[in-house]
């Protein structure tokens, strides 16, 4: 049984699904705990809601970084992660803390990486004349928004979009590839070879 640990930043939604996709689909793995930078956020009351553990740790009270994730990785700790999920967590983590979980981090970004990574993606997408969008979700690697990619979602983009509109329609697909991806690591499905990365009985690693 795979223990994994959610950190968010706010309501978490992608936490949300996979928290009730874990439970549903019978994975063989528990959410043993979701953590947040952000004492108010709405996902930690949805986490208490459903028994699983909660944790803060406020990055306004430290005074680095690396002060920060030095703490953030204390409480990951407790809890004995397998697998720790970036869920909307809105902080750039130090390469310490990323190779501390090196093969064991996943993240999700709302574009078609490597394609516009950071923020505005959405907004940037709409004024580069992109006529596809999407979602991924990688391996976290040192480097911002780069790491070998698990699965992407596609999306077209719409005569008439705007930013919201758009991310809502990437958001969906977000829902469904994120925790298709948590799945797949904790059935011990994937093949990591450099940035490739291939599920071992092939199921189809990008969603349209």
């Amino acid at each position: 049984m795979k223990r994994i640990v959610i950190l968010i930043s706010g309501r978490g939604s992608n936490m949300e699904a996979v928290v009730r996709a874990c439970h549903a689909e019978g994975w063989p793995a528990q959410v043993a705990a979701v953590i947040s930078n952000r004492p108010q956020a709405a996902g930690l009351q949805f986490a208490a809601s459903h028994g699983i553990a909660t944790g803060v740790v406020d990055h306004t009270r430290y005074a680095s970084r690396e002060a920060f994730d030095e703490a953030l990785a204390q409480e990951i700790d407790r809890h004995r992660p397998d697998l720790v999920v970036l869920a909307g967590f809105m902080r750039i983590l130090t390469p310490a803390f990323v190779s501390r979980y090196a093969g064991r981090l996943l993240n999700i970004h709302p574009s078609l990486l490597p394609a516009f990574p950071g923020l505005h993606t959405h907004r940037r997408a709409i004024e580069a004349g992109c006529k596809i969008a999407g979602a991924t979700v990688h391996f976290v690697t040192a480097e911002l928004d780069h790491g070998p990619i698990v699965i992407q979602a596609a999306v077209p983009v719409l005569a008439g979009d705007d930013e919201a509109a758009l991310a809502a329609r990437v958001l969906a697909k977000e829902h469904v590839i994120y925790p298709r991806a948590v799945r797949w690591f904790v059935e011990d499905a994937l093949q990591v070879d450099g940035l490739q990365v291939r599920h071992r009985t092939g199921e189809p690693q990008l969603v349209l």
